[in-house]
């Protein structure tokens, strides 16, 4: 059950001024994810950014509530613990924190689309004993490509995920990752859009995942942004129901 991005790469990054942003999040699922127990999942992140020309810096810092036997982690999916629980608990506390660092090259030419570079780097601050991640650093690196055509805003990701490894869940593994999607203003101030999200598998007793994700933005000043979307999913590795909401302030 891997989250996504809530905005498209490339677009208005141009500029050496320095530019900042705090967002919050809320991000609900529910589903059985293969198994015969449901979990619940709340998900409530807090980003800041911070960009300078073509370099830019984002830390998110979230607070998790699982209810569930322990077999689904957040931004990974359903696993397998070594010791097998059939009994729902609900643990809550910090989530892993994620730093990421991209890199924007320049457009090789007028037409060509933008292209950013991003490394994620998952620290463990998580729980791994209430079952809220891993206990083990994760990194994962990704290109993003973005092109306007016209109106329309088209992007694309492809990137490959490093998992640490840990007796506490078996079978973990590396995987490649990708998306690709559209945005378009629908009204003054309000663009739509939505992208199909690949994953390969995250254990080797978990399933991959595809999943179709509508999203809407509304810019409601210059400065506060509000974005929500809905996930539906192909496989046993996503949610049957997940919703998520973010509002984003910049200056």
């Amino acid at each position: 059950m891997p989250l996504v991005a809530l905005s498209c790469p490339g677009f208005g990054q141009d500029g050496d001024e320095w530019r900042q942003a705090i967002s919050v999040g809320a991000y609900y699922a529910e589903g059985d994810y293969g198994e015969p127990l449901d979990t619940r999942i709340n998900y409530y992140p807090v980003s800041y950014e911070l960009d300078k020309g073509k370099w830019g810096f984002q830390l998110t810092v979230p607070y998790l509530e699982v209810s569930g036997p322990g077999n689904v982690l957040i931004n990974i999916g359903g696993v397998t613990q070594s010791l097998a629980s059939d009994e729902v608990t609900r643990s809550g506390g910090l989530g892993d924190t994620v730093a990421s660092l991209i890199y924007r090259f320049d457009p090789w030419s007028a037409k060509a689309p933008f292209v950013d570079l991003r490394l994620d780097v998952k620290l463990p601050t998580a729980d791994e004993v209430k079952a809220l991640g891993t206990g083990e650093p994760d990194y994962s690196l990704q290109l993003d490509f973005s092109q306007a055509v016209g109106d329309t805003a088209l992007f694309a990701t492809t990137g490959y995920n490093w998992r640490g490894k840990t007796t506490l869940y078996a079978g973990l593994q590396n995987a490649f990752f990708g998306q690709i999607g559209f945005s378009k203003p629908i009204a003054e101030g309000m663009q739509a859009g939505a992208f199909y999200d690949y994953r390969e598998a995250a254990s080797d007793f978990a399933h991959e995942s595809h999943e179709l994700v509508p999203y809407i933005s509304w810019q409601l000043d210059d400065n506060w942004s509000f974005t929500g979307l809905s996930i539906f999913g192909f496989t046993p590795a996503s949610a049957d129901f997940s919703l998520m909401g973010q509002l984003r302030y910049s200056w």
